[in-house]
C-alpha cells in the first residue's frame, strides 16, 4: 500500500478521481464477467463504498482500478448468491475471480467496445440507447441524464430501468457485432460516442468546465469504430471530427481553470498533427459521399474551417454557414439551427445573428441560447436586455464553472460601436456567445 507524499491520505478525493477516470472500465469489465448489468453496478458500488471505509486506514493500492475489479468481482459473488436462482448462477459465479496471472488490461479495450454496442442494440429505442450509455460510460446520475436529454428525472429513472431489464429479459449479447452487422449499429454507436465526447467538453454539471479523460477515451473508441469500418463515411467523420475539436484541448481553459472561447484561444497550443490528420480523413470521408452529405463529415468540414484559419477574423464565415446549409438537409434539430445562427451573427453581423437566433423555436431554457442571444444583444448595445438574458442563462446553466464563466463576461458587457452594431462581426471580448463552433451540448439527431 503507498500513502500520498505527504503523508496524509485524502481517501474520498482520490477515491473520486479514480472512479470518475476508471469508473467506466471497472464496470465494462464487471458487465463481461458477471453477464448481469444491475449486479455489475451493484457491486461496483459495493466495492467504491468498500474502498472508502478501507483506504484512509491502510494507503491507495499500488493499483486501485485492479483491486475496485477484483473487489467488485467478489461483491458480485455475494450479491449472486443471495438471489434466488443460487444455483444457476454460482456455477457461473466461480468464474469471475480470474486465474493467477491473468491482467484486466489485456480485455480492458475490448470491454469498453462491447459496453458501446451492447448500448446501442438495435433492438432498445434510440433514446435509451443514448441514456443508458450516458449513465453508465459518462457515468452521469439520473438526473444529470435527465437535464442533458430534456426529460425529466423520474421518466428519465423509469427509462433507464425498463432498458436495463430488456437487456436481461431479450437476452441481448454483450460482444462487438459480427462484420455484416456493423453497418446497421454504426449510427447509434457513433451518436453515442459523440455525446460520450461532448460531456467530457461541456460537463453537464460540477464544478469544472470540462472532463479531459471522457473525451479522451470518445477519441479512442472513435479510433477503434473507424478501424472495425474504415471506408464507412459516419465512421470516417466522427473520427475527424473528434481529432478536430479534441485539437483544442490545451487552450480550452485558462490558468484559473475557466473555459476560453474559440475566438480567445492560444492557436500555438493547438494539436496541429491532429488537424492535419483530420483533415486528409474529411477529404476521403467526402470522397466516398458525394450525393447524400453525412451528418459527422458536414460537421467536421465546419470544425476544419475554424481549425485551419491563422486568426479568429480570418475565419471563412460564409463557408461556414453555407456548411450549416448543407447539414440542415440531413440533419434539422434546433441545436444546429442555432449554430448557423450564430455563424450568421458572425458572417453578417449582430442584427442577422439576433434574429436568426430568435427564429429558432425549442430551446427557450437552453443555456447555450440564452447567452448567446444575450452576447448577440451587447453586441447591438443593447446592455439591459443582455443583462437580462443573460440572469435567464446563469438559472438555465447547470456546470458551476460555465455559470462563473458567464458571471465573468457580465462584469465585461459595456455599450459596443455603431459600427460593430451595423456591419459584420464586432471585437469585444463577449462577441461569440458559442464554444465559436456551435454550442456545446447537442441532441440526438
Amino acid at each position: 500500500m503507498t500513502e500520498h507524499h505527504d503523508g496524509q491520505f485524502d481517501g474520498h478525493a482520490t477515491l473520486v478521481r479514480l472512479v470518475r477516470d476508471e469508473g467506466r472500465r471497472v464496470l465494462a469489465t464487471l458487465i463481461r464477467t458477471v453477464g448481469d448489468w444491475q449486479v455489475a453496478e451493484d457491486a461496483v458500488a459495493d466495492a467504491v463504498e468498500r474502498a472508502l471505509a478501507t483506504w484512509p486506514r491502510t494507503g491507495v493500492p499500488a493499483q486501485p482500478r485492479a483491486w475496485l475489479i477484483v473487489t467488485a468481482r467478489r461483491c458480485a459473488i455475494d450479491l449472486l448468491r443471495r438471489e434466488r436462482r443460487r444455483a444457476e448462477k454460482e456455477a457461473s459465479a466461480v468464474d469471475l475471480l480470474p486465474p493467477p496471472g491473468e491482467r484486466d488490461d489485456d480485455t480492458i479495450d475490448d470491454d469498453l467496445l462491447r459496453l458501446v454496442f451492447t448500448c446501442c442494440h438495435p433492438a432498445l429505442e434510440p433514446s435509451a440507447q443514448v441514456a443508458l450509455a450516458l449513465r453508465t460510460l459518462c457515468g452521469l446520475s439520473t438526473a444529470e441524464v435527465a437535464r442533458a436529454l430534456l426529460v425529466g428525472e423520474a421518466t428519465m429513472g423509469k427509462r433507464i430501468t425498463r432498458t436495463k431489464q430488456k437487456i436481461a429479459r431479450a437476452g441481448i449479447p454483450y460482444r462487438v457485432p459480427d462484420a455484416h452487422e456493423l453497418s446497421d449499429r454504426l449510427l447509434g454507436v457513433a451518436a453515442t460516442v459523440y455525446f460520450l465526447f461532448n460531456e467530457g467538453y461541456s460537463a453537464t454539471s460540477g464544478d469544472v468546465p470540462l472532463r479531459a479523460d471522457l473525451a479522451a477515451e470518445a477519441v479512442r473508441l472513435a479510433r477503434l469504430v473507424h478501424d472495425l469500418l474504415p471506408d464507412e463515411p459516419t465512421a470516417i467523420g466522427l473520427l475527424a471530427l473528434l481529432l478536430l475539436q479534441h485539437s483544442r484541448r490545451d487552450a480550452r481553459v485558462d490558468a484559473e481553470g475557466r473555459p476560453v472561447l474559440l475566438a480567445e484561444q492560444d492557436r500555438a497550443r493547438w494539436h496541429r498533427e491532429e488537424i492535419v490528420e483530420a483533415v486528409a480523413l474529411i477529404g476521403r470521408g467526402l470522397r466516398r459521399c458525394p450525393d447524400r452529405p453525412d451528418p459527422y463529415l458536414t460537421q467536421a468540414a465546419i470544425a476544419a474551417c475554424h481549425a485551419l484559419a491563422p486568426s479568429p477574423p480570418e475565419t471563412d464565415w460564409a463557408a461556414i454557414v453555407s456548411w450549416y446549409d448543407v447539414l440542415l438537409t440531413v440533419r434539422d434539430g434546433p441545436v444546429e439551427r442555432l449554430n448557423r445562427a450564430v455563424a450568421i451573427g458572425e458572417r453578417d453581423g449582430p442584427a442577422a445573428g439576433l434574429a436568426a437566433v430568435d427564429a429558432v423555436d425549442g430551446l427557450g431554457d437552453y443555456a447555450p441560447w440564452l447567452a448567446s442571444r444575450a452576447l448577440l444583444l451587447a453586441r447591438l448595445g443593447r446592455d439591459a436586455d443582455a443583462r437580462d438574458a443573460v440572469d435567464l442563462a446563469l438559472a438555465a446553466e447547470t456546470n458551476a464553472a460555465r455559470r462563473d464563466d458567464l458571471h465573468r463576461r457580465v462584469a465585461l458587457l459595456r455599450p459596443v460601436s455603431s459600427t460593430d452594431a451595423s456591419h459584420g462581426p464586432g471585437s469585444t471580448k463577449i462577441a461569440n456567445g458559442s464554444r465559436g463552433d456551435g454550442p456545446d451540448r447537442p441532441r440526438p439527431a
